[in-house]
C-alpha cells in the first residue's frame, strides 16, 4: 500500500476487485482497527466532496440547460446549443477519456472538466450561435472524461471499502452511486430555486395565455411554431407583443442567473483541486451491447423532460417563470428516490426497481399524449414531473451501479461507452426539438426507445443469472 496518510483512496487497479464473482483472494495488507477507522473516513470523504462539487457543478448546467428551450428560442439557439454538447460529447467519448486519465490521474482530469463547463455558462452572458455553440463543444470534450473519472473513482473507492471489510463489493458499489445520485439530483432543488427566485421578477411582464392558446401546447406543441419569432428578451418593452408571451425573460435576470451559475461551476473545481485526494492507478462484449439501447433510452428521457416537457406543457402554457418550480418538485422526489431505491433494492433485487421505472415511464407517457393543459390543470404538469422524477432516480443510480459491477475490470472503457449512448440519446431528443419536431412525435420515439431499451436489459439479467449458476 502506498502512503500511510492515503489507505482510504490511493491503490492500484490491480487491488481492485475486478468483478462480482471474483473470490477475496488478493486481499489487501493487514491492517489494524484505527487504520481501517482512518481509511474509511478518506473512502466516505472522498466520495462526499465529489458529490458535493458535482452538486454544485450541475446547480449551473442542469439549471441552465432545462431553460435553454425557454430563454435562448428564437432559431432554437438554445436547443441547438444542447445538442452540440452531447455531439461533443460523443466524439469525446471514442477518445479522450482513457488518453486525459493517463496523463492527468483521476483528480486532475475532474478539475480541468469541471473549468470546460465554465466556459458554457460564461457565455450565457452574450448567448449567440458563435458563444454558446463553440463553448458547448468545450462542454462536450470535457464530459467525457469527468464522468468516465467520476464513475471510475467511485467503483474504486467501494471496491477499497469492500476489501477492507472483507465482503463483496456490489453493495458498496449501489451505495456510493446512490449516495453520488442524492446530491446530484439534489441540483433541480437547489439551482430551481434559484431560477425560480430570479425569473418571477419577471412575472409582470408575463401575459396569461388563454384556453384556446393552450391547445397548442402540450403533446401539440410544435417548436418550430416560436423558433422563427422575433427576439422577446428586453429591457424595456412597456406594450406585451400579441400571441404567446410565455417565453418571455430580461437580460438583467439572464444575467443575474449566468452570474451565480458561474460561480458555483468555478467553486465545483476548486473544491475537487484543494480537498480530493487522488486516487493511483475496447468493449465489445454481449452485454455492453445489449446495454446500449437501455443506455441510450436514459439520454432520450433526460433530454425529452429537459427541453421538450419543459417547452411544450410547462413554458408554453403557464410561463418560464413556473419551469423553476416544477424542477424542483422533480428534482426532490428524484433525489430521494435516488437513496431509497438503494436500500429497496436489496430486498427485491435489481429486475423489479427496473421493471417499476419503465411501468412509471409508459404510465406518464400514456398521460402526456391523453392531456391538454388547461387554466386549471396546472398541478398536473407538477405531478408529471414529480413521476419522472422517480424513474429517472431508478435509471441514473441503476444503470451506473449496473455498469460499475458487469465491467468492473474495465472501469474507464464501460463508462466511456456509457456516456457515449447515453449522449446520443441526448442528442437525438435536442436535435429533434431544434428541428422543430412535435412533442407527440418525440413520445412515440421515447415509448420505443424505453421497450427495446428494457428488452435489452432482461436478457442482460438472464446471462448474468446463467453465468452466476455455472460459477456456483
Amino acid at each position: 500500500m502506498k502512503g500511510e496518510d492515503n489507505d482510504g483512496f490511493e491503490f492500484s487497479n490491480t487491488q481492485a476487485v475486478t468483478n462480482n464473482n471474483t473470490s477475496q483472494e488478493a486481499k489487501t495488507p493487514e491492517l489494524s482497527d484505527s487504520e481501517k477507522r482512518k481509511a474509511k473516513f478518506l473512502i466516505y470523504k472522498n466520495v462526499l466532496l465529489i458529490s458535493a462539487s458535482f452538486l454544485l457543478l450541475f446547480v449551473a448546467f442542469e439549471s441552465m440547460s432545462k431553460l435553454q428551450s425557454s430563454i435562448n428560442k428564437v432559431q432554437n439557439l438554445g436547443t441547438w446549443a444542447n445538442a452540440m454538447v452531447y455531439a461533443s460529447l460523443i466524439f469525446s467519448c471514442m477518445f479522450l477519456p482513457s488518453i486525459l486519465i493517463k496523463k492527468l490521474g483521476v483528480k486532475w482530469s475532474l478539475v480541468v472538466c469541471v473549468f470546460c463547463y465554465s466556459s458554457y455558462i460564461a457565455a450565457q452572458f452574450y448567448p449567440e450561435f458563435y458563444t454558446l455553440i463553440p463553448t458547448a463543444f468545450v462542454l462536450g470534450l470535457g464530459a467525457a472524461p469527468m464522468w468516465s473519472a467520476k464513475c471510475t473513482y467511485l467503483t474504486q473507492t467501494a471496491n477499497r471499502l469492500a476489501e477492507i471489510n472483507e465482503e463483496e463489493p456490489e453493495p458498496y458499489v449501489v451505495k456510493f452511486f446512490g449516495i453520488f445520485f442524492f446530491f446530484f439530483q439534489c441540483n433541480s432543488i437547489i439551482g430551481n430555486i434559484i431560477s425560480t427566485a430570479v425569473l418571477s421578477n419577471d412575472r409582470n411582464k408575463t401575459v396569461s395565455v388563454s384556453e384556446e392558446d393552450m391547445k397548442s401546447c402540450g403533446a401539440a406543441y410544435c417548436p418550430a411554431s416560436l423558433s422563427s419569432a422575433p427576439p422577446t428578451v428586453n429591457i424595456t418593452e412597456l406594450e406585451p407583443e400579441p400571441g404567446n408571451t410565455n417565453f418571455d425573460t430580461s437580460l438583467s435576470s439572464i444575467y443575474t442567473l449566468a452570474g451565480i451559475y458561474l460561480a458555483c461551476s468555478v467553486t465545483a473545481a476548486l473544491i475537487i483541486a484543494i480537498f480530493v485526494d487522488p486516487l493511483t492507478r475496447h468493449m465489445r462484449k454481449p452485454k455492453q451491447l445489449l446495454m446500449i439501447p437501455l443506455t441510450f433510452w436514459s439520454g432520450i428521457e433526460q433530454g425529452f423532460f429537459g427541453a421538450d416537457f419543459t417547452a411544450g406543457f410547462v413554458t408554453c402554457a403557464y410561463g418560464v417563470h413556473i419551469i423553476g418550480r416544477v424542477l424542483i418538485c422533480y428534482g426532490v422526489f428524484d433525489a430521494i428516490s435516488s437513496v431509497g431505491f438503494g436500500f429497496i433494492i436489496k430486498l427485491t433485487g435489481r429486475v423489479p426497481i427496473f421493471i417499476l421505472g419503465a411501468l412509471i415511464n409508459i404510465s406518464i407517457i400514456i398521460v402526456m399524449f391523453t392531456w391538454t393543459p388547461t387554466p386549471g390543470s396546472q398541478p398536473v404538469v407538477y405531478v408529471i414531473a414529480a413521476f419522472w422524477g422517480i424513474a429517472d432516480a431508478i435509471w441514473q443510480t441503476q444503470i451506473n451501479a449496473l455498469y460499475g459491477n458487469i465491467f468492473a475490470s474495465d472501469e474507464e472503457a464501460a463508462f466511456s461507452n456509457y456516456r457515449l449512448w447515453e449522449s446520443l440519446g441526448f442528442l437525438v431528443a435536442f436535435v429533434t426539438q431544434a428541428c422543430g419536431v412535435c412533442v407527440a412525435h418525440k413520445l412515440i420515439l421515447a415509448i420505443c426507445s424505453l421497450l427495446v431499451g428494457i428488452s435489452g436489459y432482461l436478457v442482460v439479467e438472464v446471462i448474468e443469472r446463467r453465468n452466476k449458476r455455472r460459477t456456483d
